[in-house]
């Protein structure tokens, strides 16, 4: 019904940068809050930034300042800057869009792939 593809991750030097994109495709009539979240191994998946339709934007701490969440609504894409990149950035990275079918107000939460980010010392 729906997918979400992300791209953009791989290996990069501490204080290097990446862009992860995440573009949403099939039954979709609206999209919601837009969100990044990262699992390292052994840990939690933990919310590092969501975006609401209008664009307003919040960050876990751990990440202000250094990554910046976008979207773009007539791409059904939401990005994800990261500057100043640290080795505990390390993981995968997961893309959450809130996805409505119909026009009944309804939606529902689907994730991506996920993308692996390394960041070496």
């Amino acid at each position: 019904q729906v997918q979400l593809a992300e791209s953009g991750g791989g290996l990069v030097q501490a204080g290097g940068s990446l862009r992860l994109s995440c573009a949403a495709s099939g039954r979709i009539f609206d999209i919601g809050t837009m969100a990044w979240y990262r699992q390292a191994p052994g840990k939690q998946r933990e919310l590092v930034a969501t975006i609401s339709s209008g664009g307003s934007s919040n960050y876990a701490d751990s990440v202000k300042g250094r990554f910046t969440i976008s979207r773009d609504n007539a791409k059904n894409t939401v990005y994800l800057q990261m500057n100043s990149l640290k080795p505990e950035d390390t993981a995968v990275y997961y893309c959450n869009a809130h996805i409505s079918y119909v026009s009944d107000n309804r939606y529902y939460s689907w994730w991506g792939q996920g993308t692996q980010v390394t960041v070496s010392s």
